[in-house]
């Protein structure tokens, strides 16, 4: 039985500390701010101005000028606060956010990272999401294991335009989670989904990794 985005999520969230600068990607990252823990400090940071976001509005108390960089609507901190999007990508680019979960459409087993081309679609560009595998301290890929005609997106190479290369540290899919010890070492099994066998994990993915 393969884990659903919120399960996913909460696994991601499992790679929060206390005191982190955090930005999260688009789709599935968004909701890693639903499982930060209770206690902890996690300052999450947006690429279009915004340092401490808030949870997401109850319907009806929407600001529609108060967005996160996916267009989503948010909700403030009384510790918040606003700046240029070229201070936020000087936060990104200077090194000062410990982590950043984003999605993806391909990743490989090398660590490349393949997430703002989508096939058939025209889309404006990779937003922040070059600058943050840069400039980020760490790099959480969650993503689904196959694409929807069921090919592998955990692969040999990526075969879509890169977004960079050997910047992804761990990878949360909804079978599987695979991590590395560092950016020159394979990527390891370390936990499958309830129900998912290593057969089944063999024939879904193509990339090389080691066991658990």
């Amino acid at each position: 039985m393969a884990w659903s985005r919120d399960e996913i999520a909460a696994r991601a969230a499992a790679e929060l500390r206390d005191g982190y600068y955090v930005n999260l990607g688009i789709g599935i990252p968004t909701l890693v701010a639903n499982f930060i823990p209770a206690g902890m400090r996690v300052v999450l940071q947006s690429e279009n101005g915004m340092l401490g976001m808030g949870p997401f509005p109850f319907e009806g108390e929407e600001d529609p000028d108060l967005i996160n960089a996916g267009k989503q609507t948010i909700t403030e901190l009384p510790s918040s606060s606003y700046f240029s999007s070229a201070d936020s990508f000087g936060m990104i680019r200077g090194g000062h956010i410990d982590l950043s979960v984003l999605g993806a459409m391909e990743v490989g087993e090398n660590g490349d990272l393949a997430n703002w081309m989508v096939p058939g679609k025209v889309v404006k560009g990779m937003g922040g999401a070059m600058d943050l595998v840069a400039g980020v301290k760490r790099v959480v890929v969650v993503m689904e294991h196959c694409s929807r005609d069921g090919s592998a997106k955990f692969k040999p190479r990526c075969e879509l335009p890169l977004t960079g290369t050997n910047v992804v540290d761990k990878l949360i899919t909804d079978l599987a989670i695979f991590s590395r010890a560092d950016r020159h070492s394979p990527f390891q099994l370390l936990e499958m989904a309830p129900g998912v066998s290593l057969d089944e994990l063999r024939t879904r993915t193509t990339a090389r990794y080691l066991p658990p």
